[in-house]
């Protein structure tokens, strides 16, 4: 049985990640977690869903992790890396979907992972990592004569630009290529920008309503165009995708890992 905390409890996300929990024979929720301001905390973790769970969310997370093997984190960086300062100290194994971590966050991640497993994705689709796979292989193949542009589409609250998901593609494509998405990437076009600089990966964001999640990738050509995509119409599968790592977690006791390695599609 995978005993499992959720951060931010009352949230979408976390409102699937609890709903998924509880649906899950071979998983037990044993901690929900908020920030101070929660108009929530004290409350029963699935009164949302009209049931009693006996999990109260809380704004401790030490108390929210001391029973917990699991916590799976899709907050705000800043909110991610306080929970991890406190995993480090209970040995909570982390998966970590938060998007927007600096550089430096991430290099924390690293140190950490040599004390603790955490699995941290941009997404934990399934669905979204095998076009991953599907991405590298269509780089490799068109890598000569063909324009790359990626597009995303995000509900209005998303708070960060291009989204992780988008980015992972880029970085999959640019190094299917040889390249660095730092050398390539072109995140903002406006005004008289000249031809198109060959070579280079091209972002568009667009963010309005309720949009789970779009991502397409066109490789364009002359005389024709490959569009590659993914389209969430539900959180259901991130969710999902984060149970699937929490069992591979399980048989790991250090190290930082990707769905990638999740799902065995690592080289």
């Amino acid at each position: 049985m995978m005993k499992i905390a959720i951060a931010g409890a009352t949230g979408r996300m976390g409102k699937m990640l609890i709903e998924s929990v509880l649906n899950t024979p071979d998983a037990q929720l044993v901690g929900a977690l908020e920030h101070t301001s929660s108009p929530q905390l004290g409350e029963d973790a699935g009164a949302f869903l009209g049931k009693k769970t006996g999990v109260m969310i809380s704004a401790d997370v030490a108390q929210a992790l001391a029973g917990a093997q699991f916590l799976i984190d899709f907050t705000r960086p800043e909110g991610t890396m306080a929970h991890l300062a406190v995993a480090e100290k209970t040995g909570t194994k982390m998966i970590i979907g938060t998007t927007g971590l600096s550089t430096e966050q991430i290099a924390g991640l690293k140190k950490v992972s040599t004390k603790l497993a955490i699995v941290f994705a941009p997404n934990m689709s399934v669905g979204v990592n095998a076009t991953f796979k599907l991405l590298e292989i269509a780089a490799k193949m068109l890598n000569q004569g063909y324009d790359i542009e990626i597009i995303e589409a995000h509900h209005r609250h998303k708070v960060d630009a291009p989204s992780g998901t988008a980015l992972k593609m880029g970085e999959v494509i640019a190094e299917a290529l040889g390249e660095k998405l730092d050398d390539v990437a072109v995140y903002a076009r406006e005004g008289h920008t000249g031809e198109r600089k060959e070579g280079s990966i091209g972002f568009a964001t667009i963010r309005g309503g309720d949009i789970v999640g779009d991502h397409t990738v066109l490789f364009a050509g002359d005389g024709e165009r490959i569009e590659i995509s993914h389209k969430s119409s539900s959180r259901q599968s991130y969710a999902q995708g984060s149970l699937r790592a929490a069992r591979f977690l399980q048989t790991q006791n250090t190290g930082l890992y990707d769905m990638q390695d999740v799902l065995g599609l690592r080289k």
